[in-house]
């Protein structure tokens, strides 16, 4: 089973930390589990424009062969704006929907507003649902309050909650992969 989590912003770095905890509780719930981060910031993924895939070529031809081969994926964006980030959106264009289908998919969101969790209801789930993915039933929502100034995750209920969604992306990956 391989799980890739994806921070899917050039900017800021609580959704980078956010990625890392789950992939961290990924890693506790099945050792045996190949994980990896893609920190999209150290990369220079090109713009999708409508080339196959296979002609892309360097870090953008990189990243789309590592996501080719997971099981499962974390893809994690800020808010903003009350969307996802364009970069996620070029990252998911860039890939075949085929390689999506019926592999498991789970969502980690960073954001200042409360309600900023419904980008994941409303825009995130369906792009997931088009795809033909499985949907982890929980998600990961933090919000600016949930760090500390070291950008450390100090919120118990939200490390809680990181560790039930890693379950759930372990066992669902687990289901699928028998």
């Amino acid at each position: 089973m391989k799980i890739v989590g994806i921070s899917g912003t050039i900017t800021g770095s609580k959704t980078l930390v956010v990625i890392n905890k789950v992939i961290e509780e990924i890693k506790n719930n099945n050792p045996k589990a190949a994980v990896e981060v893609v920190d999209l910031k150290q990369y220079n993924v090109q713009f999708c424009d409508g080339r196959p895939p296979s002609d892309y070529t360097g870090d953008t031809r990189k990243i789309i062969d590592l996501i080719s081969s997971a099981d499962g994926y974390i893809f994690g964006t800020p808010i903003f704006q009350g969307s996802f980030s364009g970069a996620l959106k070029n990252l998911i264009d860039l890939v075949p929907p085929s390689v999506f289908k019926n592999k498991v998919m789970g969502f980690a969101a960073t954001g200042g507003n409360h309600q900023h969790y419904l980008v994941i209801e409303n825009q995130l789930k369906p792009i997931a649902g088009y795809l033909q993915a499985y949907v982890a039933p929980s998600f990961v929502f933090a919000h600016s309050a949930h760090f500390n100034v070291q950008n450390e995750i100090v919120d118990s209920e939200l490390l809680k909650n990181i560790k039930m969604f890693s379950e759930q992306i372990v066992y669902m990956c687990n289901q699928l992969n028998q």
